[in-house]
């Protein structure tokens, strides 16, 4: 409306110069005087510059030209990405009055930062379980060095720990990690050549005895131990709580916080444990510059990225039991969540590198343990 309003009162403007420059001419035609040349080539002038803003107004209100954005993440961020994408979306079309559109890819964490590196997902934005990851399809040149610097908060944009969910009245008696290793049980996780949670699943149960004084042997005899009552492996966290919820697999399932808060708001409730000593699962978001370069959508883009750091996204993350990064947020929902003992991390395991080349390269220890479990 308030751009309708201003095409209208310089047309009125313009019919105004118009009128006043026939007059100026007649006028001048007559006398010849230099004052009336003058005013004339001040009104035309002015004339110049109302012309300018009309088309400079008919340009900002123009609609531009619609943008597609594709956004690859991990399985369990679809439910929150269904109430804070058309959020961004309606807040663009309104600020920029462009429509954007965002096509959307979920699943395990590690088969889709293979099919970001093998260009069968051309992803814009990665939002990833793992840094690990990320750091993969950086290694494949898709994402330039040093993004982490490039968001708030290192690049993280959710954060969660590991959950031990049990059957009702816990039937097994599972209330630590140390009874995850009794014989006779089956527990349901995921596949860590696949999955984030299963990595994280991995380095929560390795680090519920190196960081309470545990030594290395110790931490491998008791992970060997929790796998051989892993009967399958799933391939990412949200097939791993269908196995269990739905078809009723396991004794136990082993997964993100925030899926078992978001399958007891859809009904699915059974009791579980946030163990005291954990590790923090950090889950970071990047631009992939090769792709929005090629596809003229890094604008955008950022745009989308820095708005998931704001309250009204971060709000809805936590809603389904992701643990914020935003501090405001964190102070709002903070006593929603048990508090932990020990919250350690992967720089507390060595750092990225030195985790994938220990735990998850060809030959290494998580094969040795597969090998043992006969997984």
């Amino acid at each position: 409306m308030e751009i309708q309003n201003t095409k209208f009162k310089i047309q009125k403007a313009l019919q105004t110069i118009k009128h006043s420059c026939l007059r100026l001419i007649t006028r001048w035609s007559n006398k010849r005087s230099v004052w009336g040349f003058v005013s004339l080539f001040l009104l035309g002038a002015s004339l110049s510059v109302a012309v300018a803003a009309c088309s400079g107004s008919n340009a900002t209100s123009a609609p531009q030209k619609d943008i597609k954005l594709s956004l690859v993440s991990y399985s369990v961020t679809q439910a929150a990405y269904e109430q804070i994408v058309p959020k961004f979306v309606e807040k663009w079309q309104k600020e920029h009055n462009q429509n954007v559109t965002i096509e959307q890819s979920y699943g395990g964490s590690g088969s889709q930062s293979n099919a970001v590196i093998d260009g069968s997902k051309e992803a814009d934005i990665v939002h990833l379980s793992l840094a690990l990851d990320t750091h993969k399809i950086q290694q494949a040149g898709l994402i330039e060095p040093g993004w982490e610097r490039k968001s708030p908060r290192s690049g993280i944009v959710t954060r969660s720990v590991v959950a031990i969910v049990t059957r009702p009245d816990n039937p097994k008696g599972i209330n630590s990690w140390e009874d995850l290793a009794q014989e006779g049980l089956s527990i349901i996780t995921a596949n860590p050549k696949t999955s984030g949670i299963a990595i994280w699943n991995f380095l929560a149960l390795w680090g519920s005895v190196t960081q309470k004084g545990g030594d290395e042997a110790q931490a491998l005899e008791f992970t060997t131990n929790v796998y051989k009552n892993v009967p399958v492996l799933a391939n990412n966290a949200r097939q791993a709580s269908e196995l269990f919820f739905k078809q009723g697999k396991g004794d136990v399932l082993l997964n993100y916080e925030d899926e078992v808060i978001y399958a007891e708001q859809n009904g699915q409730k059974l009791p579980y444990v946030v163990p005291d000593i954990n590790i923090s699962i950090d889950n970071p978001v990047a631009l992939v510059d090769k792709n929005v370069d090629k596809h003229g959508t890094r604008k955008v883009a950022q745009a989308f990225i820095d708005y998931l750091y704001t309250s009204e996204a971060q709000q809805e993350f936590a809603k389904l039991g992701y643990r914020p990064v935003n501090p405001s947020v964190v102070a709002e929902v903070a006593q929603n969540y048990p508090q932990l003992e020990t919250l350690f991390t992967v720089q507390d395991l060595g750092g990225w590198d030195d985790v994938q080349n220990k735990f998850f390269a060809e030959g290494a220890i998580f094969d040795q343990i597969q090998v043992a479990g006969k997984i």
